[in-house]
């Protein structure tokens, strides 16, 4: 399939903080498990490419740099992220894990967080919601681009061979 452009894979990785990741994703994989699975399929041929999501600032945002760097000497061509959006009940939720697991520093992520979503922590504006908006995720936004730039990600055009793809129950062509 990866010889034949039919597959391509992402896989994500939060932080390399290693309790941090335990109290954001429990019960998942380390990141330098997550690392080891890019390489093997990286290195069966399959184009891969690393997720970093959410992106929270004040808790993992500072990693950008390192988890870009990991991922391409793992095998990584391409990369993606995501800013933090909390919405509908996954506000409440993300609020009483946060002050429950970083007293010390829940109310400044919690502003950092409203300050890149115009004074809410969550927008659903096509375009924005993932990437946030003001200084803040701005910041983001530059780190992604510089250390995307720097470990040559993103840089080739690469798109999946979708021409002997069709959906099952799919009428045939007429022309």
């Amino acid at each position: 399939m990866a010889r034949k452009k039919l597959v391509s894979a992402m896989v994500s990785v939060t932080s390399f903080n290693e309790d941090l990741r335990r109290v954001m994703e429990p019960r998942t994989t380390t990141a330098k498990q997550r690392l080891k699975v890019i390489e093997e399929l990286s290195n069966a041929g399959i184009h891969m490419g690393i997720m970093m999501g959410p992106m929270i600032p004040g808790l993992n945002e500072h990693e950008m740099q390192r988890i870009m760097k990991a991922g391409k000497d793992a095998g990584a061509k391409f990369t993606a992220y995501t800013f933090i959006r909390l919405n509908g009940a996954i506000k409440f939720l993300f609020h009483d894990w946060l002050y429950k697991n970083f007293p010390d520093r829940a109310d400044k992520v919690w502003h950092l967080i409203e300050s890149s979503h115009d004074g809410k922590v969550n927008d659903t504006r096509w375009g924005v919601r993932m990437r946030g908006e003001g200084n803040i995720a701005e910041m983001v936004r530059q780190q992604y681009r510089k250390y995307g730039k720097l470990y040559g990600m993103n840089e080739d055009r690469w798109e999946l061979d979708t021409t002997i793809f069709r959906r099952p129950g799919e009428q045939g062509r007429l022309f």
